[in-house]
């Protein structure tokens, strides 16, 4: 959920800070006061593109920042926080802050660290969603619908879905492999001479993996040989000679072994002196052979530093170490085999290709007939939603289609596409007689409203969203259609913590949060303001929603009378 917003010289707010709760909160107030600006700051930390008359009047910037409260550790923000290496607490919370200057420039964080609007926008999408009359988002956007039919029964779906995208890949793969081979004798030939040229100088190279690192530590020990050279020596003499390390734990083994016979306590200790000396005298004499072995050999060492300028020259082109270039010369090796016999691959492609495609289709056959069944629960599911709503004459339809390409089915062409066979739309009649329609062709605002507020509540189970708001959904309804509205909105608080600017009083009398939205002039200043109402304070502006400025008795009595009957509700 949003839990808090604070908004500092934005458009006519000069600086409020918002805190906001679970469930259902309504914002209310004249109109022109400011309502509006509250959604649009919401929506910038989304990811809305800025404009500089978001700026106040006369001041530099304007800061917006929301603080979120995820408690679902699946949810899909984590994964767009995950992909892009974004910090959050193992608490949940994730703080969004947008900076916009009035030179333009826009300026956006996540827990702190900066992000580009692009992934802003990627994790605004996960958690908010913004429904308003001009703009309806994913629901009335016909490229979502196949997203959310598929949400709307996930577990019926999404194993027949995991079973065609892992054919689908290797089809595309296949494809791609074909069009690469089969397209541009040119580039083709051309491929082939530069695979030869880089061959044969990998092969020239004779490089052996880990050669590198084998000349590196021989070059290291050549370039300090007299400093290894020194140091063997001082050891070796500091061990081995008259009055040196080794005479010295002689006389004190010669020592203690004369006490063997006086207590044989002691022949424990002499057994490990002796044991001692033994071994110390075996290292001088191997440290002697080092020494005797030691030859300076600068002409070796300048054959390393050639080598090794050679193979680094190699890593530039090729790859970070000797494995990686030998791995890429295999590579290489098995590409000029498949283009130099390219036809006899391409052969053996078409058959892989027609064998993964029927594969391919025989899944999403079985998707598209699982999608069917779904379609059918998700139309009755909406029918009763539009009934509630007072559209009982209303029909909802999912229309099925395919794109038309070069895979045959059920006697006509079509393209499969990563959704299987299927192009999806939800279509709608509001009137007996007449044709369904795209969604977005509804004409009235009424309608539109309470078809969208239908989808909205069957799709805000589905969806995950952290914080739906509506921004004055409910224009062109009242009466018995408005409750109607409030119940919805509410039901939808259930799922999902709703932020619902509203100008029906049975929406207000609903909700589990009342804020109200002033706008004050002092002066030459024009700022808006937010108040927390209470129990009392709400009566009275439901009462104001009701009757206009004229607050009698009567409609006080209405706005208790709602606030009552909206107890029954929830």
């Amino acid at each position: 959920m949003l839990g808090q917003i604070n908004i500092r010289n934005f458009a006519i707010i000069d600086e409020i800070s918002l805190d906001f709760k679970e469930g259902l909160t309504v914002l209310t107030g004249e109109t022109g006061a400011g309502k509006s600006i509250i959604i649009d700051a919401i929506q910038l930390l989304a990811g809305a593109r800025a404009s500089v008359d978001f700026v106040r009047h006369q001041t530099d910037q304007a800061h917006i920042e929301g603080i979120f409260f995820i408690d679902n550790e699946k949810h899909n923000v984590y994964q767009v926080m995950n992909e892009f290496d974004l910090p959050y607490d193992e608490e949940g919370s994730i703080i969004l802050q947008r900076q916009i200057t009035s030179k333009g420039k826009s300026i956006c964080r996540v827990n702190g660290k900066l992000i580009t609007l692009a992934i802003l926008k990627e994790i605004g999408q996960t958690i908010i969603d913004i429904h308003s009359q001009h703009e309806t988002q994913s629901l009335m956007h016909s490229d979502k619908h196949i997203q959310l039919l598929d949400q709307f029964d996930k577990p019926s779906i999404s194993k027949a879905t995991e079973s065609y995208t892992y054919l689908y890949d290797d089809y595309i793969r296949l494809k791609n492999r074909f069009k690469d081979l089969s397209e541009n004798e040119q580039e083709i030939a051309q491929r082939i001479d530069l695979l030869k040229f880089q061959l044969t100088e990998l092969q020239d190279s004779q490089l052996e993996v880990g050669e590198d690192e084998n000349l590196e530590e021989e070059r290291n020990k050549l370039a300090n040989f007299e400093r290894i050279h020194e140091h063997l020596q001082t050891t070796y003499y500091a061990l081995y000679g008259e009055s040196k390390g080794l005479d010295y734990l002689s006389h004190a083994m010669t020592s203690l072994e004369n006490l063997e016979d006086v207590d044989s306590s002691f022949n424990q200790l002499s057994e490990q002196l002796k044991a001692n000396y033994y071994a110390i005298e075996e290292l001088s004499f191997e440290l002697r052979n080092h020494l005797d072995e030691m030859e300076f050999q600068p002409d070796r060492l300048n054959e390393i530093e050639k080598r090794l300028h050679e193979i680094n020259r190699l890593k530039r082109k090729y790859g970070k170490d000797v494995k990686d270039i030998v791995d890429m010369m295999i590579a290489m090796e098995e590409e000029l085999e498949q283009l130099e016999n390219k036809d006899t691959h391409i052969q053996a492609l078409e058959k892989q290709i027609n064998e993964v495609e029927k594969d391919a289709l025989m899944e999403a056959e079985q998707l598209h007939q699982i999608r069917k069944q779904v379609a059918e629960k998700l139309k009755s599911a909406i029918h009763d939603e539009l009934k509630d709503l007072y559209l009982e004459k209303a029909e909802f339809d999912v229309l099925f289609d395919t794109l038309t390409g070069e895979v045959e089915w059920k006697d006509k062409q079509i393209k499969l596409t990563k959704n299987g066979l299927d192009q999806i739309q939800f279509l709608i009649s509001t009137n007996p007689g007449e044709p369904k329609k795209p969604l977005q062709k509804v004409a009235s605002g009424g309608e539109i409203s309470r078809i969208m507020l239908a989808l909205k509540r069957i799709f805000s189970e589905h969806q995950n969203m952290t914080s739906v708001i509506f921004d004055e959904v409910d224009t062109g309804v009242s009466g018995r259609v408005a409750q109607a509205i409030a119940q919805k909105i509410h039901h939808v608080s259930k799922q999902s913590q709703v932020l619902c600017i509203t100008h029906l009083p049975q929406v207000a009398a609903i909700a589990d949060q009342h804020l109200l939205i002033e706008k004050n002039q002092m002066q030459h200043e024009t700022t808006t303001t937010v108040k927390q109402l209470t129990k009392e304070e709400s009566v009275i502006e439901i009462s104001r929603m009701i009757s206009g400025t004229e607050i009698t008795d009567t409609t006080k009595q209405h706005a208790e009378e709602l606030i009552e009957q909206s107890k029954s509700v929830k």
